[in-house]
């Protein structure tokens, strides 16, 4: 058995695997092609087991242009007749092993309708994905709600009493540090767990403002109007399927008011008024209070997201 990246004679068979192995792969050939030449998909990133010549298993991930090692999971394909486990295993580990000791942790995302578990085909295909990368270290599951905004759905009322305005990045990092305390965010505290607070709100300030979409423009601080206190922080966003919520969160000391509310529609209005035709955003399950705002701000749920990670150290 030889481990190897692809290379671009093994397009077609590349191709062949994403449209006969569709199911709970988030690879289409469509988005293959353009995420090649995007950057988000490179041949460095693909790995294939190969038998005398012949791939039996391949495992597509995908990472941010520019970057050096990619983040996540997109694929798994196989062409043999046995148990398909044991040769995932082996290419999720072999990434794993190449990857420098400080790289951020990779995941793997399944994007999943909502009834998911109610379909034979789709656990079918999931469990044995699931079970190699278990296999190789990310055992911690985060289930997901993912919601969905469209100007047909109305715009939600926007704040009469919350003041945004810009500010510089050291202030978000402060309010970044600020929220995190007793957030309910799994990724939020994995990175917590790995970083530190201040670790972790720097490194969530270089994420949003390197996102190839996005503008560090949009960026505000939100103000209670009546006394100029802090409220929290609003991060309209953008990655390469569209216009997303992003980020946002109250200060702990300004919770229980619904002001998740204000900030929510703020983000939204703005990224209407830049013509976006849809916005999505993620919220663990956990996470109920964001859910609800979701669902108060003209949010609708309309697929499952699950992320396999390693667990906090």
């Amino acid at each position: 058995m030889t481990i190897r990246n692809t290379v671009e004679a093994d397009l077609d068979t590349i191709l062949a695997l994403i449209e006969q192995q569709k199911s709970v792969n988030t690879v289409t050939h469509e988005r293959y092609l353009e995420y090649v030449a995007e950057g988000y998909y490179r041949h460095e990133w693909n790995w294939v087991v190969e038998e005398n010549g012949v791939i039996q298993a391949l495992a597509i991930w995908w990472g941010a242009p520019g970057e050096e090692q990619p983040f996540s999971i997109d694929g798994l394909y196989y062409t043999g007749d046995g148990d398909p486990v044991p040769a995932w295993t082996e290419l999720i580990k072999h990434v794993l092993a190449s990857r420098p000791a400080d790289a951020e942790p990779p995941e793997y995302h399944f994007f999943l309708a909502g009834d998911w578990q109610d379909k034979p085909d789709v656990v079918a295909a999931l469990e044995p994905r699931a079970q190699a990368a278990a296999a190789a270290g990310l055992t911690a599951i985060t289930d997901r709600l993912r919601y969905e905004w469209k100007p047909e759905y109305g715009l939600p009322e926007r704040s009469t009493r919350i003041r945004f305005e810009p500010a510089d990045d050291e202030a978000f990092v402060d309010v970044f540090m600020r929220v995190s305390q007793g957030s309910l965010d799994a990724a939020t505290a994995r990175e917590i767990a790995r970083l530190g607070v201040e670790g972790s709100a720097r490194e969530e300030l270089k994420v949003y403002k390197s996102m190839p979409n996005s503008d560090r423009a949009w960026w505000r601080l939100g103000y209670d109007d009546a006394d100029g206190k802090l409220i929290g922080f609003a991060i309209p966003s953008a990655n390469a399927a569209g216009p997303t919520v992003g980020y946002l969160g109250v200060v702990p000391e300004q919770r229980g008011h619904r002001f998740i509310d204000d900030l929510l529609a703020e983000i939204t209005h703005m990224q209407a008024e830049m013509d976006a035709k849809r916005v999505r955003a993620d919220t663990d399950f956990g996470n109920v209070p964001m859910a609800k705002s979701f669902e108060r701000q003209g949010y609708r749920n309309f697929a499952v997201r699950r992320v396999l990670s390693f667990p906090e150290s």
